[in-house]
C-alpha cells in the first residue's frame, strides 16, 4: 500500500488511470475511495491520485489543532513527496476548502482547480450544522453511524431517498465498509471545518476555477457562489438543479460530464 512522509505524517494514497496528473482530496471524515464514481471516468484521461487527509483514511492521525490551511500543507508535501509536479487539483466540501488554501500558497503545484460544494468562511448557520455532527459523533459513539444518521440527510435531497432508498442504502453500506476515523480525529477535522476561513486569500488563486454547487444544498449553498467567483478571477459556474450537497452521488452522470468538460478543456 503506497505512503509518502509528508509534512511529519504518513500520508496514505492510491494511483489509478493514465495521462496528465489529477490530485483529489476528499470531504470531511471520508478517505480516498470518497471518489470512486469519479475515478471509473477520470482514469481514462488523467492519473488520479486520491490521497487521504490528516486525521482520516489511512494517513496519520497526530494530536494537535487541524486546519484547512495545514491540510493544504499536507497535501503540497504530498505532491512533492509522490513526484507528481503541477497538477489538477478537484475536491468535495472539505476538499474544495484545503484547495482553495493549496491553490493560493502553492501555485505552481496547481494547473487548474476544481471546487465543488466550496464556501469561503465559515458562517454561523455552517458552524452550528458541523457542531450538531460533533454531538452526533461523541453520543453515538462512533463516525460512521454519524455519517449515515446525521450528515447523510444535509447531503441528499428527500427526493433521493424517496426514489431510490435502496441507493441510499447502498451508500451507507459503502461508508460501513471504509476506514473511519475514530472520535477525537473526526473532532480535529471538523473543528477545522468550523474554523474555515479562506476569504483573505482568494485573490491569490491563479489557475482556472471551476466553481459548482447543488441547488438544493443548505450547508454549503449558492450563497457561497458570488463571493467565490468575484474573488477567483478565472473561474466558471455550475450549478446541479437536482441536487444537493453531494452531486458526486446524487447525479454521477452530469457531474462527471461537466467536471471532466472543464478538467479536457485545460488539458
Amino acid at each position: 500500500m503506497p505512503y509518502v512522509e509528508a509534512n511529519d505524517i504518513e500520508v496514505y494514497y492510491e494511483v489509478q488511470g493514465e495521462g496528465e496528473p489529477l490530485v483529489l482530496i476528499p470531504y470531511l471524515a471520508a478517505d480516498q475511495a470518497c471518489y470512486a464514481f469519479q475515478v471509473a471516468d477520470y482514469a481514462k484521461r488523467f492519473t488520479c491520485y486520491t490521497v487521504d487527509l490528516r486525521g482520516a483514511g489511512l494517513s496519520g492521525k497526530p494530536e494537535g489543532r487541524y486546519s484547512t490551511e495545514l491540510f493544504a500543507d499536507d497535501v503540497a508535501a504530498f505532491m512533492r513527496a509522490a513526484g507528481i509536479g503541477r497538477a489538477h487539483v478537484s475536491g468535495l466540501s472539505l476538499g474544495a476548502a484545503t484547495g482553495l488554501w493549496l491553490a493560493a500558497k502553492y501555485p505552481d503545484l496547481v494547473k487548474t482547480l476544481s471546487l465543488h460544494s466550496c464556501w469561503t468562511a465559515s458562517d454561523e448557520f455552517l458552524r452550528v450544522v458541523v457542531r450538531g455532527w460533533q454531538t452526533a459523533a461523541t453520543a453515538l459513539g462512533n463516525t460512521t453511524d454519524m455519517v449515515i444518521q446525521s450528515i447523510f440527510p444535509w447531503c441528499f435531497t428527500p427526493e433521493l431517498y424517496a426514489a431510490k432508498p435502496e441507493y441510499i442504502d447502498g451508500l451507507a453500506d459503502f461508508v460501513r465498509g471504509r476506514p473511519m476515523p475514530p472520535i477525537p480525529a473526526f473532532l480535529r477535522q471538523s473543528d477545522a471545518v468550523i474554523a474555515h476561513d479562506a476569504t483573505g486569500i482568494l485573490g491569490l488563486i491563479e489557475a482556472p476555477a471551476q466553481i459548482t454547487f447543488g441547488r438544493h444544498d443548505a450547508v454549503t449553498s449558492t450563497r457561497f457562489a458570488g463571493p467565490l467567483t468575484e474573488a477567483i478571477k478565472n473561474s466558471e459556474l455550475v450549478v446541479f438543479e437536482d441536487c444537493s450537497h453531494a452531486p458526486i452521488y446524487e447525479n454521477v452522470t452530469e457531474f462527471n460530464a461537466k467536471s471532466l468538460d472543464f478538467l479536457t478543456r485545460h488539458s
